[in-house]
């Protein structure tokens, strides 16, 4: 593969060699990790004189064929594209189950657990070199995935020194997590976030948008109610566990976990109680009815070219937002999800990248693992508190691919409930909007916009404009109120009135430079 390596790459690969070819990774997701591995274990090939093997461990069989994807493209030669990399490349999970002889072996996690360890100790005992590249480490550290680094503590030091390991991740965990990670894959050496990814461009702009949702009556009600019960119960529970007062979330509910299975049969039944009201009211506002309204009447606003992903937090709730958009776009609508099954998965996700499709709804399965630079719009349907998932969603749509402008991140958010605000920090050069969401005729409302687009209409009218040139600024400015195209300079949006293929996107964008000239 014919590529340069990006600077924070280079610099990432130095700090690698200079630590003995040991270390962790941290890079935000789309910036370019697989390529700055895939780099690592050629100029260590090339070091060790061709005798390196390598292991490549993944956490689902969706990024197993990506890395191989990724893989064969790396090495095949210039001039020969067609050299045969059979017995070069072999898979082991997701149904593959290859020899594990090949030079580069590619293992799912549930596959790795109990073979890959007695593997690479084999081979480091026969004198080989060994490479393991631990792809979304993170995921290695809990439970049986730590069987894979089984191996380490029965090496000798002339073993331990034929050893290489590079883990990526693009949020490394904290605390004992991080310790263990560390000290299986070695020290974090290089950490490369949003705000330097921008402000090198090595991803591409993008916009966070906020939108506000309110709670239908009867849901309103039913919450309250909810609440209401909840601040009983938790008043008792604090009169006998005074700290729980003090603490944070996290550490609240870790106590009350352990109050709901103590002796104390009352305070455990109060606690469990609690717990099972603060799921109930959790789940009413992750599936609000006005959700899947507001991704309805949004997609309505958006380019019709654009690719996008929608991340739903419940099944159910992705299915019927299927059904929904399948009536408006019949054919153009994919979903993905563990229900669907692995080859009906597999399918619409390769419909997906080819374009036969435009529009795919998922819920946590594509958090990681999915690279489709052509996506540039995200919307979640409920926020995640979840910091992990907020990058990895990200990561979906700011990846670089020639001709794709500014990417759009919408997450949709329920007013005066305990949904807190997530948000991304820090996106660069990109912009943070906020608006609102009312179903029926308000729709959506962007109070700064809106002021400039009603004086806009009365501009036009003044000027004498028809019903007609009125009714077609209406429809355009109804799509810019969800956009940040208004926001751009002047001379930006000359180019797009110049490159504009149709009358109607030419309009749009004089609209557009009406309001920022307005600005």
């Amino acid at each position: 593969m014919s590529k340069e390596l990006y600077r924070w790459q280079e610099d990432c690969l130095e700090k690698w060699f200079k630590n003995e070819g040991r270390g962790i990774v941290q890079a935000v997701t789309g910036t370019g990790k697989t390529f700055l591995a895939l780099s690592v274990l050629k100029r260590l090939d090339e070091k060790t004189g061709n005798r390196l093997r390598v292991k490549i461990v993944v956490p689902t069989a969706e990024l197993m064929r990506q890395w191989e994807r990724s893989l064969r493209d790396f090495l095949k030669e210039p001039g020969n594209e067609e050299k045969s990399l059979r017995g070069v490349i072999g898979l082991r999970g997701g149904g593959h189950n290859a020899e594990s002889d090949c030079k580069y072996m590619i293992y799912v996690i549930n596959s790795a657990r109990y073979e890959l360890a007695r593997r690479i100790l084999g081979e480091l005992r026969e004198g080989e070199q060994v490479l393991m590249i631990a792809d979304e480490c993170h995921h290695y550290v809990s439970g049986q995935n730590r069987l894979i680094f089984e191996f380490l503590p029965h090496l000798n030091g002339e073993q331990a020194s034929r050893f290489y390991s590079l883990g990526l991740t693009a949020t490394l965990p904290g605390g004992q997590a991080r310790q263990y990670l560390t000290s299986v894959l070695g020290k974090r050496i290089y950490s490369y976030g949003m705000k330097e990814a921008a402000a090198q461009s090595t991803v591409c702009e993008c916009d966070i948008y906020h939108i506000g949702l309110t709670l239908l009556k009867e849901e309103k009600e039913t919450y309250e109610e909810l609440t209401e019960r909840m601040n009983i119960l938790y008043r008792k529970l604090v009169k006998g566990f005074p700290l729980l007062r003090e603490a944070g979330q996290r550490e609240r509910f870790e106590i009350l976990r352990q109050i709901a299975g103590s002796r104390d049969k009352r305070a455990a039944q109060t606690a469990l109680l609690y717990i099972r009201l603060t799921y109930k009211r959790k789940s009413l506002v992750c599936l609000a009815s006005e959700r899947l309204l507001c991704a309805r009447d949004l997609i309505a606003c958006l380019d019709i070219n654009e690719k996008i992903i929608i991340f739903g937090e419940r099944v159910s709730q992705a299915e019927e937002l299927y059904q929904i958009l399948n009536r408006q776009y019949p054919e153009r609508v994919g979903r993905y999800h563990f229900r669907m099954g692995h080859q009906a998965n597999k399918n619409v996700l390769e419909r997906f990248r080819a374009g036969n499709i435009r529009i795919l709804i998922t819920c946590k399965a594509l958090d990681e693992g999915v690279d489709v630079p052509d996506v540039s719009v995200g919307i979640v349907l409920s926020g995640t508190s979840v910091k992990r998932q907020r990058v990895q969603r990200m990561g979906r749509i700011i990846r670089i691919q020639e001709g794709k402008g500014r990417a759009s991140l919408y997450y949709l958010h329920t007013e005066e409930t305990a949904e807190e605000t997530y948000f991304l920090p820090d996106t660069g050069k990109g912009q943070l909007l906020e608006l609102q969401y009312r179903s029926g005729d308000t729709g959506f409302m962007n109070p700064e916009y809106d002021d400039k687009a009603e004086t806009l209409l009365e501009h036009m009218e003044e000027a004498g404009a028809d019903g007609r040139k009125l009714r077609e600024a209406e429809r355009c400015l109804r799509k810019g109120r969800v956009r940040s195209d208004w926001r751009r300079k002047p001379q930006d949006i000359d180019i797009r009135i110049r490159e504009a293929k149709y009358r109607e996107d030419k309009n749009y964008w004089v609209c557009m430079k009406n309001l920022s000239s307005e600005r």
